[in-house]
């Protein structure tokens, strides 16, 4: 998905290095009639790698370069002497990167930490050079090997990002703007659905200088879990979270669209249901206290063990409340 300077799925197409050819070489020096075989061996092919870096933050820089090659290994020469090994190919990556077979959907590499390095790809084998086939019955072999051809493959990179608290809901539930509102994070607000196309990162600022990150999900539609209303690429960005906000509008029905959101987790990966959750009603300041009370036994008889608090955005109610359970609940 890409939207301005954020790219979280790109493919890219690599490929290793040839291995070098080994030399045929013979030895060839003054009063020395016949010289044996010196030929040395081809170089090996450069490795295509991955490297984590927790310094980058999106795929951005694969947007316009999508072709990487490593080096060939060098030929063999006389003296036995190898030739060099082809230089490899190092592509950085943040962290929470998943690389994958794009023809076969494999999984290659996941959960890298910074400073993991992954060969995805290695480099031919140098060919071996003539001295290597000398033999009791071949005293002068005059053949080497070719060295071994690179490898080329298309590659899949699925970025999932790293935050505290991921905001979870329905488009247009006001998750864009409670971001907007208690962090610095500028996200695009509109009153239609799907106003979010990327994740989006705010700093929560806490009591005592204490502070928790907050990534803006897009919304979730039902059946998301099967792709509908790009799900695929919206919910594994929920997988890397600490814990779950669930923002949900109190213009709608709290326990079913609830229930919708938890089902939605539970298609895509059952693990997600694990996390701790915690709810938030939006829009609280469009209802009465009558209609705030009824939701709240509705609440407390369908959706148990989960902590909940009305909040808006526009007028700052439950904010703080908000903050301070989110906080008790990262720090149980």
């Amino acid at each position: 998905m890409t939207e301005g300077n954020f790219v979280d799925y790109v493919k890219i197409n690599v490929q290793s290095g040839n291995g070098g050819k080994g030399s045929a070489h013979f030895r060839r020096e003054k009063y020395v009639a016949k010289g044996g075989p010196d030929g040395g061996d081809g170089g090996r092919g450069g490795h295509i790698i991955i490297v984590a870096k927790n310094t980058l933050w999106t795929l951005y820089h694969f947007k316009h370069k999508r072709h990487f090659k490593s080096e060939h290994g060098g030929d063999g020469s006389r003296n036995r002497s190898s030739g060099q090994d082809g230089r490899d190919l190092r592509i950085e990556v943040p962290i929470g990167t998943i690389v994958k077979d794009t023809k076969t959907n494999q999984v290659i590499c996941e959960n890298l930490n910074h400073g993991d390095e992954k060969i995805i790809l290695k480099g031919g084998l140098g060919g071996r050079g003539n001295w290597n086939f000398k033999s009791s019955t071949n005293q002068a072999p005059r053949y080497a090997q070719s060295g071994i051809k690179g490898k080329e493959l298309q590659i899949t990179l699925e970025l999932k990002i790293l935050a505290d608290v991921g905001l979870v809901g329905f488009p247009n539930a006001g998750k864009s703007t409670l971001l907007k509102t208690i962090t610095s994070a500028k996200p695009k607000i509109g009153n239609y659905e799907f106003t979010t196309l990327k994740p989006n990162l705010g700093i929560v600022e806490y009591r005592d200088y204490k502070s928790f990150v907050m990534a803006d999900i897009p919304g979730i539609i039902e059946g998301a879990s099967e792709g509908k209303g790009l799900g695929h690429y919206f919910l594994r960005h929920i997988e890397r979270n600490s814990l779950l906000l669930f923002v949900i509008s109190s213009e709608h029905d709290i326990s079913e669209r609830f229930n919708i959101l938890l089902n939605e987790l539970k298609m895509y990966n059952p693990e997600l249901l694990s996390k701790d959750i915690v709810l938030a009603i939006s829009k609280s300041d469009l209802i009465s206290k009558k209609e705030t009370e009824i939701i709240i036994k509705k609440i407390k008889i369908s959706i148990a063990n989960v902590p909940f608090v009305f909040i808006s955005s526009i007028s700052g109610k439950g904010l703080i409340e908000l903050k301070d359970i989110i906080w008790k609940v990262l720090n149980k």
